[in-house]
């Protein structure tokens, strides 16, 4: 274990065991297999990473709110800490937080996904797991009833974030001058939530908190800047090592990539980047063996700041509307170019893997330490090896520079964009506390 694990646990405890608790009470793996559920629907309903996002930490905040009321000597709601955050009702029987946090979570989740049946298979199979630990009956009903009001509480206000109103909003009109993003091949897919500045924000203040300075300004000139950096893409992707093609795909984290052999077409779905995030908070925290308050907390932060990242890095892309670089390379340089990743149908300004990456690092540096290393098996399932980093910053250093060696990043978006996500996880971390810290 890290010195500053060992540190952290024991300044503050292990939350939430007690003497006369049973052991499986603070077992967290209920827990992880209710956010791995969460994952496995959202790949398969193929929700963009902003959508994603969404999902992930109303869930998880449903989980936390639960435990926390349990745990009010270490750890604080949100309530009174995010804006118009409700009150959370506490429970009037004699429940399992454990039961009831995951039950939360889960029928938060089936409100936000689409296959809803699919995800009511992996809650009856997770209830199963609690049966088995022969608890009294009036306890396992009682702490079922508490989780779904929990998660009718967390419903009505989920309703208020401004997401089912974008859902009305007209279509997205792509812009016509020379610059500015148009959708790319294969498919040629619509623009992805254009109006997610929109969405109700949890810890910043507003979307453009931390607005990155002005793009590269366009010139298709081969002696301006804005070239050189399209031609540095094109060189890198026609001269990548394997070690570099291997990060590239690692990352790739492609909802929905479609893949051509001839007249044929097939798609591949993969695991989102704000789910790639999720899995690490997986890893690490079975690797440490936390129990269910902290991990809960761990996906909550972590998750807060991946869905604050989008709506900021969202707000950017289609203010600034920057061009690919399969679109410029092909225009301007070769025009039978094609990236190693497939182009993702947004802007290019600024990296979303890059600020989403930077947010949640900072915030599992704070949980788990800065020089925490750990093995990352979350691609292990999509055909990729696993993959080894001595820290959260190191694995969101390489997450960023995957977009250059995929061939759809520009490297100031890249740049820039660690220096917002940083801004933000730490804006994260200094405005919500979590875990309460002695005087």
């Amino acid at each position: 274990m890290k010195k500053s694990v060992v540190l952290f646990f024991c300044m503050f405890g292990r939350i939430g065991v007690h003497a006369q608790a049973k052991p499986w009470s603070n077992n967290a793996e209920p827990l992880h297999r209710a956010v791995k559920a969460l994952t496995d629907v959202i790949v398969h309903d193929i929700f963009s990473p902003p959508v994603a996002s969404r999902i992930y930490v109303y869930a998880n905040i449903a989980a936390y709110e639960v435990l926390v009321k349990e745990n009010t000597a270490k750890y604080r709601s949100l309530h009174n800490q995010v804006k118009s955050f409700p009150d959370i009702p506490s429970a009037k029987k004699k429940i399992s937080a454990s039961l009831a946090s995951v039950y939360a979570c889960l029928l938060v989740g089936k409100k936000l996904v689409f296959s809803e049946s699919v995800l009511e298979d992996s809650i009856q199979h997770i209830l199963t797991w609690y049966q088995k630990k022969n608890m009294d009956k009036s306890v396992y009903n009682a702490s079922l009833q508490y989780g779904r009001q929990v998660a009718d509480t967390m419903i009505k206000w989920i309703e208020k974030d401004q997401y089912r109103e974008t859902r009305k909003l007209p279509r997205y009109r792509i812009l016509k001058p020379e610059g500015k993003w148009i959708p790319t091949p294969p498919e040629y897919m619509a623009a992805i939530e254009p109006y997610w500045n929109k969405i109700r924000l949890l810890a910043l203040n507003t979307c453009d908190q931390f607005r990155p300075p002005l793009p590269v300004a366009f010139s298709k000139d081969s002696g301006s800047l804005f070239h050189k950096n399209a031609y540095e893409v094109y060189a890198t992707c026609n001269k990548l090592s394997d070690e570099q093609k291997a990060i590239a795909n690692f990352w790739d984290c492609n909802p929905f990539a479609v893949n051509t052999d001839g007249h044929l077409k097939f798609a591949s779905k993969k695991i989102s980047p704000g789910g790639h995030w999720m899995s690490i908070v997986a890893v690490v925290s079975k690797q440490q063996n936390i129990p269910v308050m902290d991990a809960a907390a761990a996906y909550t932060l972590t998750s807060i700041a991946l869905f604050d990242a989008f709506i900021s890095c969202w707000d950017e892309k289609y203010r600034s509307n920057v061009i690919r670089p399969e679109t410029y390379i092909n225009r301007y340089i070769d025009e039978s170019w094609r990236p190693v990743l497939q182009t993702p149908p947004f802007p290019e300004y600024t990296s979303g893997h890059s600020i989403i990456s930077a947010a949640a690092a900072v915030v599992l540096s704070k949980i788990f330490g800065d020089h925490f290393s750990f093995d990352d098996n979350t691609e292990v399932e999509f055909g990729l090896p696993v993959r080894h980093f001595d820290s959260f910053m190191q694995a969101s250093a390489e997450a960023a520079i995957s977009r250059l060696y995929g061939g759809i990043h520009y490297r100031p978006a890249i740049e820039i964009g660690q220096v917002e996500g940083q801004r933000i996880g730490e804006w994260v971390v200094g405005k919500i506390q979590l875990k309460k810290y002695p005087n």
